[in-house]
């Protein structure tokens, strides 16, 4: 049995840390890629000073590097190393990737792509969904968009309803390629939600138009469920602009309106 850390000691709980460490070493070296610490076309440090970098054997370097490889972020090269490869190449509809670029996904632009995916996927979703939806899946976007509007002024909160409702309503499109697209996408959501959610000056209008979906889909009404769907992402996309405005230009208009409904 390889150990794990290089010590050579057999124990029965190795087998049990193997997959954590793992996972974590591979995290590690995939954040600082996504975070340019080795840029695109940079070669990684040797198997042995990884070893090193974070106390694991090179077997355990080695099964990080070709889950990295086999997600697009490196190519292992004869003679030359292990090579950063350029972000065009990465899986970036693979959930592990999408949560190693989470805290750096507005500079690698990935926001902007999400939104239009979303708009081409979500209307029509919403309005298979109005025809398709399960009682209970209409009364889990209810609880969904109940606790979106019930975080008051917590945006962590609010995006994990919001994360929740929006996987929902792809679902309940009973369209299998949408429903797949709701769990790869889950961890870019996430991020895209949470940025638009913190950069709105009140999620109230975000609260209303979620509502108005799921009163549509109570009605099977396809047409009006489409329209939230489209007005949601209008908002989002207002929002996203916002927020990636330079922080001068938002503080100029960081001035909430007067005639602003009071938040729940």
């Amino acid at each position: 049995m390889d150990s794990l850390e290089g010590q050579g000691h057999g124990s029965s709980t190795q087998p049990a840390r193997r997959p954590r460490v793992r996972k974590n070493v591979t995290a590690s070296i995939a954040e600082d890629i996504c975070s340019e610490r080795y840029p695109s076309g940079s070669t990684l440090p040797r198997e042995n000073d990884l070893c090193t970098m974070y106390g694991v054997s090179r077997t355990v370097v080695r099964e990080s590097l070709k889950v990295l490889e086999s997600k697009g972020l490196v190519r292992g090269k004869p003679r030359i190393g292990t090579t950063v490869c350029d972000k065009d190449d990465w899986n970036i509809l693979d959930q592990d990737v999408l949560e190693w670029m989470g805290p750096y996904i507005t500079g690698l632009d990935i926001l902007s792509s999400i939104l239009e995916a979303r708009r081409t996927i979500e209307p029509v979703a919403a309005e298979y969904a109005a025809e398709r939806a399960t009682a209970q899946e209409i009364a889990d976007l209810d609880n969904a968009w109940r606790q979106m509007r019930d975080s008051g002024d917590d945006p962590e909160s609010f995006t994990e309803a919001d994360v929740t409702f929006h996987k929902v309503l792809l679902s309940a499109s009973h369209n299998q390629v949408f429903r797949r697209l709701s769990s790869v996408m889950h961890a870019g959501l996430k991020y895209a939600l949470h940025a638009s959610n913190v950069a709105a000056q009140s999620r109230d209008e975000a609260i209303v138009v979620h509502g108005q979906l799921v009163e549509a889909l109570r009605l099977r009404d396809r047409a009006a469920a489409r329209d939230c769907a489209n007005r949601m992402l209008d908002l989002a996309a207002r929002d996203l602009a916002a927020e990636q405005r330079p922080e001068s230009a938002r503080n100029a208009n960081s001035e909430p309106p007067t005639s602003a409904a009071p938040r729940r």
